[in-house]
C-alpha cells in the first residue's frame, strides 16, 4: 500500500508541472529603476520602476535585504487630499503594457531602512510576480525622472 501511494503522490506532482507544449512562461522586465536618496533622519525612502510583463500578471510583493519593509503604494487624491496606502492585492500588469511605478502614483514604499540611502549607492530589490518568475533588480540611488519624463534607458 505504501509503494502506491508513493507512485499517486509522484504522478500528481509530475502532472502538476507539466506545461503544454505551446505555453509560454511569463516574464516581466523592469527598467528605469531609481530609489530617492533617504531624507536626514528618516527611514523611509520611494522606488520607482517600469515593468513590462509578456502576460497578464501582477507585482504581489517586494523585499529588499536594505530595508526591514517594502510595500507596493498607491497615491490618490481624495476630497482635494493626497493619501498613501498599500495595495494589499499587489499591483496588475497588463500584457504588454509599460506599468510605471513614478512619483505621486503606484510606488515602492522602503521603511526600516537599515542605513542611510545617499546618491550614486544601487539598492537591491526582489519583485515578486503571480506568474512570472522573482525578479532581482538594482535600483540606482538618486532622483527619479520629473513626472511624464523619461530616463532614456
Amino acid at each position: 500500500m505504501k509503494y502506491i501511494l508513493i507512485a499517486a503522490a509522484s504522478a500528481t506532482l509530475a502532472a502538476c508541472s507539466a506545461q503544454p507544449e505551446n505555453a509560454t512562461l511569463a516574464v516581466v522586465e523592469a527598467t528605469d529603476a531609481v530609489c530617492r536618496p533617504t531624507p536626514n533622519g528618516r527611514d523611509i525612502t520611494g522606488c520607482y520602476v517600469t515593468l513590462t510583463a509578456s502576460q497578464a500578471d501582477r507585482l504581489v510583493t517586494v523585499a529588499s535585504p536594505s530595508a526591514g519593509t517594502a510595500e507596493i503604494h498607491e497615491m490618490k487624491t481624495e476630497g482635494g487630499i493626497m493619501k498613501m496606502a498599500e495595495l494589499p492585492n499587489g499591483l496588475a500588469l497588463p500584457a504588454g503594457e509599460a506599468v510605471s511605478l513614478k512619483p505621486g502614483g503606484n510606488h515602492i514604499m522602503l521603511m526600516q531602512v537599515k542605513s542611510p540611502l545617499a546618491a550614486g549607492d544601487t539598492v537591491s530589490l526582489t519583485l515578486t510576480f503571480e506568474k512570472a518568475s522573482p525578479l532581482g533588480v538594482r535600483a540606482a540611488v538618486g532622483q527619479p525622472a520629473p513626472a511624464g519624463g523619461h530616463t532614456g534607458h
